[in-house]
């Protein structure tokens, strides 16, 4: 839970930074939202953190990872039976495609489910119905601010409530060595703040549902790093999953649709009608 800790709370710092010198007007946001970040937070981002970091302390990276990736079928779900959405075929193929995809990649027909911890399945499933929710809640909240501004107030409010839930800066007060003090920073920059950057502004023009899909990509990319830099081998199984997946990716890109409830054009309607965004009168999210 430290790493956690570590990882959350140094991500805000740096995203606050560069906010901060970059664009201030992504600081901003309403007193009557900040229950709304609160629980996005909380309930979201320290939830994926935590469960996904214990279920590989408890099953295998493979597993873990392949349960973190249900989130598509989670969010495709909810877009169903809670949003009341009609999903098109290419969606529902892609989503379907990205599953088996990830399946094959990380060899997961090589794990022994029935011996594995269940209390790391349980966080694995538990990882990727809090990435479903993050995402789902995150477009919601994007329908009034900017990306980077959900991306911030999530990573602000998981750091409050690890360091509540730890004794606070728990994680920075052991030693670090120079080379340990870059891999942290290199975890907190190029493994949390850009990569959830980057999604988020994905699900600010495509939606959760086509984003979350999209991002099955993650672990063809591992994969294939792993065999061009580290020497790892590729069974054929693994490279027929990840040509699944990208097949899926650009079934789902190529069918162009326009979408009013894309978070950007919700914005960009709200702007042009003088209407409910940040710094005008305004309503609460959700």
């Amino acid at each position: 839970m430290e790493l956690v800790q570590m990882r959350v709370t140094l991500s805000a710092a740096v995203l606050f930074v560069y906010l901060l010198l970059t664009n201030r007007a992504c600081l901003v946001i309403s007193r009557r939202d900040i229950l709304y970040f609160g629980v996005l937070g909380t309930v979201g981002m320290a939830m994926v953190q935590f469960t996904y970091f214990y279920s590989i302390s408890k099953i295998h990276v493979a597993a873990a990872i392949l349960l973190q990736y249900l989130a598509p079928a989670f969010i495709a779900l909810h877009a169903v039976v809670i949003a009341r959405e009609r999903l098109a075929r290419a969606t529902v193929l892609a989503v379907a495609g990205s599953l088996a995809g990830c399946y094959l990649v990380v060899g997961a027909y090589n794990l022994n489910v029935v011996a594995m911890n269940w209390k790391g399945i349980a966080a694995g499933i538990a990882a990727g119905l809090s990435f479903a929710w993050y995402a789902v809640h995150a477009e919601r909240g994007m329908r009034r601010y900017h990306p980077w501004t959900v991306v911030f107030y999530a990573l602000l409010f998981a750091a409050l409530f690890w360091n509540i839930a730890l004794p606070p800066f728990e994680a920075f007060r052991r030693s670090y060595s120079p080379v340990q003090w870059t891999w942290i920073l290199y975890i907190a920059v190029l493994g949390t703040v850009v990569p959830y950057g980057l999604y988020s502004l994905g699900i600010n023009l495509i939606r959760s549902t086509r984003a979350s899909i999209t991002a099955t990509l993650e672990p063809i990319t591992a994969a294939l790093i792993s065999f061009l830099f580290l020497g790892e081998t590729l069974e054929p199984l693994q490279v027929l999953g990840g040509a699944v997946v990208i097949a899926s990716v650009i079934v789902l890109q190529t069918r162009r649709e326009y979408d009013e409830n894309t978070p950007a054009v919700i914005r960009s309607r709200a702007t042009a009608s003088g209407g409910d965004l940040p710094g005008r009168e305004e309503r609460k999210v959700g």
